[in-house]
């Protein structure tokens, strides 16, 4: 079962309300995405650690309803 992107976006908005999130489909099969997320939350964070505060907001759908995710973080 594949996700939209604006559930994938939606997702991480709820987890981080100040985000501008950006988000692609990749194969136009919704599977394979692309998200950039840009959060004042990531600010002195390692990369790894955003990416984890990411992957949390999605609530375990990486691997099942989401195939794939190309996500690049950032503070603002």
């Amino acid at each position: 079962m594949a996700m939209a992107a604006s559930e994938i976006e939606a997702l991480i908005k709820a987890a981080l309300p100040d985000a501008r999130v950006t988000v692609e489909d990749l194969a136009g099969d919704g599977d394979h995405y692309a998200a950039t997320v840009v959060s004042e939350q990531f600010r002195g964070l390692s990369r790894v650690k955003q990416h984890q505060i990411v992957y949390a907001a999605l609530r375990g759908r990486m691997g099942g309803e989401l195939h794939a995710l190309a996500l690049q973080t950032a503070a603002p």
